[in-house]
């Protein structure tokens, strides 16, 4: 093998080999040197991927190997990683410091991050398997950072029983794909679907819905969501490397094969159907909780809902804009929820005000009219069929109609212009990125079903109608016994739980009482 093939693959293995690095020399650090290894091996693995992107998008890079993958959509991924990966580190590093165990997670945290970097750049179907069982297992020991604590014990025990159960599925579709297309290289695989070419067969429809099922089941969607709200019993570093870089890769996995998912009806309608109605009744349990942790852990189950709903559409370049900001948004969220407290508070001090109906309809006649422009504006300047569905339309105009109709309340005053110039702005950058991210993916021609698209628009509306009844009808009897059952999350997990534990029993941590922590002198002196 001659250098100028080599050293491609050489500079795509040292961002996992340097966070590998760094997390076996620091098992054998003091915790302080462990810190500092970790600091520099994560500000080495993104400086490393952002030159890495630099080079992609300017084709100096080939766009696959035996194992490796260098497309954008590889490559912006490996970015977003190890960013979460660099800030969880920093802020993890003051936060967890003095804690008995630190020493194991900055060596698990940058393990976890390894194994997503192999990921997401692998090209091999068994390279990227592995990969993602070490990110579950390294999570794993991740979640159970507080073995004491029996929720966080029952979550992990779900999870890996989950996690489990899609690594099965995507081991299947793997084999079917491997034994269909003679190969086991993901881009040899997924050029095999350039188009719509006709009907599939059955071993590749099976496949579909099994990669579509896996997904469903890493980004926590209903029914087995559960886990996901009370693994917020983990340290807040530990829900922001979740939250932020790991949950998505099951999108990144339908993102990686939708190809063939978009020829694929079984699958698709799979996806669209438990992914849409997750994501409206995620977005509408959410609003019941007063836990910010776990208001913005419900919040992740909705949003993935919704990016798998926009791959399954066809709108690949929304989901992977979806993505990259869901992603740095949460672990944001997550890192600062301690200032999130506050910030609720103060917008419980200064509720809005109940918009009339005469500025609900004007409200929506006015983002009607911002978003038919808009429509105008594309199809005068652009045919690309990234912009055919009309689902995402009727979400775009409900939320302006939301935003436009709520803008006043006791502590900004009532600024139309401020905030149709706000308005404005979303629908721009709306289109702008959109566009953007357009052209760093594959092309491909695609329009979703016209009952496809009804559907979702169906959801969103009821999304709508929901989220006003929450905020002002529940001073009507109906409203709050429906509210209830929102609250107990329509009794999903409870149900999931119990059939888990009985199929599969796990003996959790006892709970700790108070006085077993005091000591005997002082319980004899109460």
């Amino acid at each position: 093998m001659s250098w100028s093939p080599l050293l491609p693959t050489l500079l795509l293995s040292l961002v996992p080999a340097t966070l590998a690095l760094g997390a076996l020399i620091g098992a054998r650090q003091n915790p302080a040197r462990a810190w500092h290894i970790a600091r520099n091996t994560t500000l080495t693995a993104l400086l490393l991927s952002a030159a890495l992107l630099v080079f992609g998008l300017l084709d100096a890079l080939p766009a696959d190997s035996a194992w490796w993958q260098a497309a954008p959509l590889n490559l912006i991924m490996l970015l977003l990683a190890n960013f979460i990966g660099f800030v969880v580190v920093r802020y993890s590093a003051t936060y967890l410091q003095g804690e008995p165990r630190e020493q194991r997670f900055v060596g698990l945290v940058q393990a976890v991050f390894a194994a997503v970097s192999v990921t997401v750049l692998s090209n091999h179907l068994l390279l990227f398997l592995a990969a993602w069982l070490g990110i579950s297992l390294a999570m794993h020991q991740l979640l159970m950072f507080y073995p004491d604590r029996p929720r966080a014990a029952l979550a992990a025990h779900k999870k890996f029983l989950f996690a489990r159960a899609a690594e099965l599925c995507a081991l299947v579709a793997f084999a079917l794909l491997y034994l269909h297309h003679g190969s086991a290289q993901i881009s040899t695989i997924v050029q095999a679907y350039p188009g719509p070419t006709g009907a599939l067969s059955a071993s590749e429809q099976v496949a579909a819905c099994l990669l579509a099922l896996a997904a469903l089941i890493k980004c926590a969607q209903l029914p087995l969501h559960g886990w996901l709200i009370q693994v917020v019993e983990a340290p807040t570093p530990v829900s922001a490397a979740l939250h932020g870089g790991v949950i998505n890769l099951g999108g990144y996995l339908l993102l990686l094969f939708s190809p063939l998912l978009l020829q694929s009806a079984p699958a698709q309608a799979l996806v669209l159907v438990v992914a849409g109605i997750s994501s409206v009744l995620a977005a509408l349990i959410m609003m019941t909780r007063v836990s910010i942790k776990v208001r913005l852990a419900w919040s992740t189950s909705a949003q993935m809902g919704l990016m798998l709903v926009e791959i399954a559409l066809g709108l690949v370049e929304l989901a992977l804009l979806h993505l990259l900001a869901h992603s740095c948004y949460k672990a944001y969220a997550f890192l600062s929820s301690g200032e999130a407290v506050q910030q609720n508070l103060q917008r419980r001090q200064a509720p809005s005000v109940r918009p009339s109906a005469a500025q609900w309809l004007g409200a929506g006649a006015l983002s009607l009219a911002m978003v038919a422009g808009l429509g105008v504006l594309v199809r005068a300047n652009t045919d690309s069929s990234a912009f055919d569905a009309f689902s995402p339309w009727v979400l775009m105009t409900l939320a302006l109609t939301a935003l436009l109709a709520e803008r006043r309340s006791r502590q900004a005053p009532d600024s139309g212009v401020a905030f149709f110039a706000l308005a404005a702005l979303i629908v721009t950058a709306y289109f702008a990125l959109k566009s953007l991210f357009a052209t760093l993916l594959p092309a491909h021609d695609y329009t979703p079903s016209l009952w496809a698209d009804l559907w979702i628009s169906t959801l969103f509306v009821l999304l709508f109608v929901g989220y006003a009844l929450q905020r002002y009808g529940l001073h009507r009897r109906r409203i709050q016994a429906l509210n209830i059952y929102f609250y107990a999350g329509f009794y999903l997990d409870e149900w999931v739980t119990k059939t888990t534990l009985r199929l599969w029993p796990h003996k959790l941590p006892g709970r700790i009482r108070a006085k077993q922590l005091q000591p005997a002198s002082q319980e004899v002196s109460s």
